[in-house]
């Protein structure tokens, strides 16, 4: 198990790139930091790989204090964003690089790099040149430069960031796949949330140098526990009010809608979030109501947060239709709607009802720059 401790990390005039971070990341994990840039997640990373010093804090691998080791001890080996191949060596001699610096026998060598090449599926282009790979290729040999020296835990540095989309997700299966037959610890610094969720064990959020959260990918984004994350993490729907009480606020309109968490001001601007796959949305036709989702009458429920809104605009996204609605001055909700129920015809410009459960229901305060 790696134990960061208390991790304090201050640049210059720049304070408090870290503050006071502490984590556990398992052995054999798959764990992720997530944040925007400027969070503190890649020099977080460098301090474990011990590339930067941290200004307090302590650093544990089972028990042994690793901190205070030079990084070439350390038993981490980092990928970096920049793959940094050296472009005169051919494949084979970048893999074996640190090897040849350990000065590692000749047949041990052979054996190991091949082992590593066969992992990443590139043996047969041990003799090529990296100018003559393509970006893919580029990756996975930056990854078995990595995993040639035994690592007990590998760092990554948003080493997918330079890749095009498509070998982007092709490169995600491949990396996830490489860590279960590798069994070693993964950790992984990206931006991007959508490749956090895919690809890990346990994500920690991180925003302005604090780590907001950490949970599995299911946890993060059924039950977010702060604004942040909630805000980051997924697409979310928002409306903006009052704190009436610890877990509901009242719109400018009068409404008030519920959430399921007791950890709101009263008195103070908040928030309430909402997963635009958890609104259900109907409209009053003569005398009826119809409804589009998945057809559930919410509105004889007890308890369910109801709002009226105008559809602003709308767009097919092939699984389903995204709308945008309008709630009263200067607020929007979103709602994901699949083909078959838009049959009732919801049209840009009508007025339908929001239907969402409490329960669904994420309301936070504002942080005071946002209030």
């Amino acid at each position: 198990m790696l134990r960061v401790v208390n991790i304090s990390k201050n640049f210059g005039n720049q304070t408090n790139a870290l503050k006071s971070v502490s984590l556990n990341v398992n052995s054999g994990e798959f764990f992720s930091l997530l944040g925007p840039s400027g969070c503190g997640k890649t020099t977080l990373l460098r301090i474990i790989a011990g590339f930067e010093t941290a200004s307090t804090g302590e650093l544990y691998w089972n028990d042994q204090r690793v901190d205070v080791i030079r990084p070439q001890s350390r038993p981490f080996n980092m990928v970096f964003q920049r793959y940094a191949l050296f472009p005169h060596l051919t494949v084979f001699e970048n893999v074996a690089f640190g090897l040849r610096v350990k000065r590692v026998d000749t047949r041990s060598m052979k054996d190991r790099v091949e082992n590593a090449l066969n992992l990443v599926g590139l043996w047969s282009q041990r003799d090529r040149l990296p100018e003559t790979l393509s970006g893919g290729q580029a990756q996975r040999i930056a990854l078995a430069r990595a995993i040639v020296n035994e690592p007990k835990i590998l760092l990554l540095d948003e080493p997918l960031s330079a890749l095009d989309q498509k070998m982007r997700e092709y490169m995600q299966t491949e990396l996830r796949e490489l860590q279960q037959r590798l069994g070693i610890t993964f950790i992984f610094v990206t931006h991007d949330q959508e490749e956090a969720l895919a690809l890990s064990d346990r994500i920690g959020v991180m925003n302005d140098g604090n780590l907001e959260q950490v949970a599995t990918p299911e946890e993060l984004y059924e039950r977010p526990n702060t604004h942040f994350v909630a805000h980051f993490v997924g697409s979310m729907g928002s409306i903006r009010g009052s704190a009436v009480d610890h877990q509901s606020l009242q719109l400018p309109n009068g409404q008030v809608i519920r959430g399921n968490l007791g950890r709101v001001e009263p008195g103070l601007t908040a928030e309430a979030f909402i997963r635009p796959e958890k609104v259900r949305l109907s409209k009053i036709v003569v005398g009826a109501t119809k409804l589009s989702g998945d057809g559930l009458r919410f509105d004889r429920g007890e308890g369910v947060n109801k709002v009226r809104g105008k559809v602003l605009n709308m767009a097919f996204k092939g699984l389903h239709y995204e709308l945008h609605l309008g709630i009263g001055p200067d607020q929007r909700l979103r709602a994901l709607v699949p083909p078959e129920k838009m049959k009732f015809g919801i049209s840009i410009g009508e007025s339908v009802t929001a239907q969402f459960s409490p329960t669904d229901t994420f309301i936070f305060n504002c942080p005071s720059g946002m209030a």
